[in-house]
């Protein structure tokens, strides 16, 4: 019987470019990158990721090791049996911690059947249209000359991260639409939870006279009642920040009230691929697209990619500028072609050739956990 036999759990804190939204102070990004071993020698990674101001956070990283022990020495290639083992039914397991085993998992199997993983997990289709995603800009002409930036780079559409202020927010898009109306480029609007209701509804009224491909995340999530109101009252899309419900039945209770145009939510903070392909499956059931949220390092972007490849269910794939700021770790990234498509490499698993000596020089903590 083949066994996971050992599991080294990282916690990165590279020195690069620290980029901010929502008016909030500079983003500390802690990697966590998690690297598991069969008795046959087969490798797997996977990598997650949170978020501070003012220093690295390990907490995911202890729940991550933490949870690491309780699967270790089981039979590897079981995936449905070892996702459900890093469930504790007392209280919720930290969804990321969950995550990056999950996908390190899959990877593992995914090299041992010599397949890329987005062909291992379906394989719907080989390329996806990317857009860029933004970080705060300074002011108005910031975003009007990045715009034009990320246009010659070759996207086709890009979603604005401001300064979550409603009248200031409004005043940036309103410029951005001016000057590019008729150029092909399709934008949509973050507000990353901090609207209020009647802000919200003027804005989304805004972005439907300015034809926005989608209105995101006016609200937190869990207010499904405020986005119910507010998509009964605008054309224009609404989708939700898709971080904070990560629970199958609560999502499914949440989608009862209609509140959103498509479901949301990062593979890699949300229990892995193994739940990744059951949230896939309601939305499906409820007749909607997911749009996948890929805000992050490159090993993040790739298991949200590779799944959306596999399951075909979304219109864009969220491509974090700039790229110095998010390319850690690895030796390659993901760019627009010539078509504003992003595509993954035919290499098993994810694919990713990753840059141990930059991990290494980044290494702020680091748990082996090997098989008794």
């Amino acid at each position: 019987m083949r066994k996971i036999e050992k599991i080294d759990v990282w916690a990165l804190g590279p020195d690069l470019p620290r980029t901010t939204w929502a008016s909030m102070p500079p983003q500390f990004m802690t990697m966590i990158a998690v690297r598991v071993t069969d008795s046959d020698g087969t490798e797997g990674i996977g990598g997650t990721e949170s978020y501070a101001a003012g220093q690295f956070d390990l907490s995911v990283f202890e729940a991550t090791r933490t949870l690491a022990a309780r699967i270790v020495g089981s039979e590897a290639g079981r995936l449905e049996q070892t996702w459900q083992q890093l469930q504790t039914y007392v209280l919720p397991a930290a969804p990321g911690a969950v995550a990056v085993l999950d996908v390190a998992l899959w990877d593992l199997e995914a090299r041992r059947a010599g397949m890329p993983l987005y062909r291992f997990l379906g394989g719907a289709r080989s390329r996806a249209l990317a857009y860029a995603s933004t970080p705060e800009l300074a002011d108005v002409p910031s975003y009007l000359d990045h715009v034009s930036d990320l246009q010659a780079q070759g996207f086709r559409a890009i979603k604005f991260h401001a300064w979550n202020v409603p009248e200031r927010d409004l005043e940036m898009l309103a410029a951005v639409s001016a000057k590019f109306a008729g150029s092909g480029l399709q934008f949509m609007h973050d507000a990353e939870n901090r609207y209020d209701r009647r802000s919200a509804l003027r804005v989304a009224q805004a972005l439907e006279e300015m034809n926005f491909r989608w209105f995101e995340a006016p609200f937190i999530d869990y207010d499904v009642e405020g986005y119910a109101e507010l998509r009964r009252r605008v054309k224009v899309p609404i989708i939700p920040h898709g971080l904070w419900m990560t629970d199958l039945m609560e999502l499914r209770h949440a989608l009862m009230q209609n509140p959103w145009d498509a479901v949301r939510f990062d593979v890699t903070s949300a229990g892995g691929f193994t739940l990744g392909r059951k949230i896939c499956a309601l939305a499906e059931a409820f007749g909607l697209p997911v749009e996948l949220q890929s805000w992050g390092y490159s090993l993040i972007q790739a298991a949200n990619l590779h799944l959306e490849l596999a399951m075909d269910r979304q219109s864009f794939f969220e491509l974090p500028v700039p790229y110095d700021a998010y390319e850690f770790g690895v030796k390659g990234s993901f760019r627009p072609d010539v078509d504003g498509c992003v595509s993954v490499t035919e290499a098993p698993g994810l694919g990713l050739s990753l840059d141990w000596e930059a991990m290494a020089r980044a290494e702020l903590a680091h748990s082996e956990v090997l098989s008794a």
